[in-house]
């Protein structure tokens, strides 16, 4: 929809958990509206707190589809400033078309502010690039294939086969299975970071392998709410970056539009 539509349903991505990762925009909606419909079993209650004193919180942890257009339609029909509030960013399994459907077809209009991703925040906890120069220029966001099944070819074995780095959303509860396939893809003692409810409060780290993926997810009591990350560049970060393969980036040798290095990259 177009930024200048008149009072629209402002989908907001929350970020990972902390309240201070909301992107300004996201603040700035938060901040003039009349009702917030929240994924109350998600989004951290503190993100309420940007919320002015006479706006309306509602949590869409018990609410199916059909309960959470309505509420949110309603409101839009009263003049109100509306506000869906979903964790990360929208646009990953945040069962988004659905609701953009539901809304289009009340002719209710809609606009997306994007959040940081839980991906990143768990990299950031743990230091990690996801890129690193001629090792792993690619990054894959997926998951296990559970109650919503997978399509053919993104089964996690063949997304695994391209070696790059892996975010592996939405799969604690079926880390046999992962543990299984990375093993076979980047090995049994390959490293694996898991990061759940990362840049919350109570945020928790491991570190293991495919091999003891599951006893060791069971020992940390962590069933949910985690990002599964593996491949090279978290092989790297846990040996130690290699200093011999760094970016051209910041080399002094390496010039740019911006920069003019020295030695060979400049003809000399």
């Amino acid at each position: 929809m177009n930024d200048q539509t008149p009072n629209p349903v402002i989908f907001v991505g929350a970020g990972p958990g902390d309240p201070d990762l909301i992107t300004v925009a996201g603040r700035r909606a938060l901040e003039q509206a009349d009702l917030v419909v929240y994924a109350g079993s998600l989004v951290s209650p503190r993100m309420l707190d940007w919320t002015g004193p006479e706006c309306q919180a509602v949590s869409s942890a018990g609410m199916d589809l059909q309960q959470i257009v309505a509420t949110m339609a309603q409101a839009h029909g009263e003049g109100q400033n509306v506000v869906r509030l979903q964790t990360g960013d929208i646009s990953l399994y945040g069962a988004l078309p659905e609701q953009l459907a539901a809304l289009a077809k009340r002719d209710i209009p809609w606009r997306i502010i994007p959040g940081v991703t839980a991906a990143f925040a768990a990299a950031a906890a743990l230091g990690l690039s996801f890129t690193l120069p001629e090792l792993c220029q690619s990054l894959i966001f997926t998951r296990a294939g559970g109650r919503t099944p997978m399509p053919p070819e993104e089964d996690l074995a063949s997304l695994a086969a391209h070696g790059c780095s892996l975010a592996i959303y939405l799969s604690a509860a079926l880390s046999q299975e992962v543990g299984r396939t990375l093993a076979q893809a980047f090995g049994p003692e390959s490293p694996v970071a898991v990061v759940q409810r990362a840049s919350w409060p109570d945020a928790k780290t491991i570190w293991t392998t495919p091999d003891n993926l599951k006893s060791d997810l069971e020992q940390a009591g962590i069933k949910r709410q985690a990002l599964i990350l593996t491949g090279p560049a978290v092989a790297a970060l846990r040996s130690g970056y290699d200093q011999d393969r760094q970016s051209k980036l910041y080399d002094a040798g390496f010039s740019h539009g911006w920069r003019r290095g020295s030695g060979k990259e400049n003809g000399q």
